[in-house]
């Protein structure tokens, strides 16, 4: 018995000796550090990136192109021509100022009289919104 105990302590030493040549491994990776100085080159070529995004982006023409709501929609957005970027805007503010989400599923929208009238139905989900919504634009 006396030798099983000598031979835990031996095997818990040999750890040590693997960990201590892991360690010698690591100093020649900070020796690595120091050839990182090409990086201030490297920071020189993200500033030419932040010159390009110089320009203003465009919005999509289909997008901002002005169209007429059906009389349905008109009720809620009103009747003069908007691009559909607005149009959608202004039916989210119809549904959070008259609290139509639903409040487990914010993503779920219960329809009233006139959102019944555009969705067609007494709930939709607020991805397909859009696609019902765009039914009645012309």
């Amino acid at each position: 018995m006396a030798t099983a105990k000598k031979a835990a302590p031996a095997k818990k030493a040999a750890p040590a000796k693997k960990a201590a040549p892991a360690a010698k491994k690591a100093a020649p990776a900070k020796k690595a550090a120091p050839a990182k100085k090409a990086a201030p080159a490297k920071k020189a070529a993200p500033a030419k990136k932040a010159a390009a995004p110089a320009k203003k982006r465009t919005p999509n023409a289909a997008f901002m192109k002005a169209m007429t709501p059906s009389a349905a929609l008109a009720a809620i957005v009103g009747s003069a021509p908007l691009p559909r970027t607005d149009v959608t805007k202004k039916v989210w503010e119809y549904i959070k100022k008259n609290k139509l989400q639903d409040a487990v599923q914010k993503r779920i929208i219960v329809a009233d009289a006139k959102l019944k009238e555009i969705f067609g139905k007494a709930k939709a989900d607020m991805f397909e919104m859009t696609k019902l919504i765009n039914s009645h634009l012309k």
